[in-house]
């Protein structure tokens, strides 16, 4: 029964990760067009639209995800990014290899930026939770 508890509260954790992923995509279109409209190419562009999201999702997921009852902090802004970096790298060399190689994804750069997210969303939700807002197996099995 404990397992099934478990198991629960897991899935709604990752389904609000995945949720604010999907705001933070939102943000990622958003600032990607701004920075082209600035004069940012599509790959400084990617990285600046990358650092806008990422902030955004940290915001959210700390509060919404994970909820962190210590006040944010940039040590924990710092931690976030780097735990996410794996993710973040999945993401970009994902929009880089279709943006680059994929026929037509180079006139609709956001559909390369929501695969490179949908290709990042695993590895960063592990990450946030173990390295980031220290959710453990223990702490899981217990419902709030």
């Amino acid at each position: 029964m404990a397992q099934k508890a478990k198991t629960k509260v897991q899935f709604g954790r990752f389904v609000r990760f995945a949720l604010v992923g999907a705001a933070g995509f939102l943000v990622d279109v958003a600032a990607l067009y701004s920075a082209f409209a600035i004069g940012l190419g599509l790959y400084s562009g990617r990285a600046a639209s990358y650092l806008s999201a990422a902030t955004f999702t940290w915001a959210v997921n700390r509060r919404f995800t994970f909820a962190a009852k210590t006040p944010p902090t940039i040590i924990e802004w710092l931690r976030y990014v780097f735990a996410n970096t794996s993710g973040g790298l999945v993401n970009y060399l994902t929009y880089v290899a279709l943006v680059t190689w994929g026929s037509g994804l180079l006139s609709h750069p956001a559909l390369a930026v929501a695969c490179g997210s949908i290709a990042g969303l695993v590895v960063n939700y592990i990450a946030s939770a173990r390295l980031v807002f220290g959710e453990s197996d223990e702490k899981d099995a217990q419902p709030n």
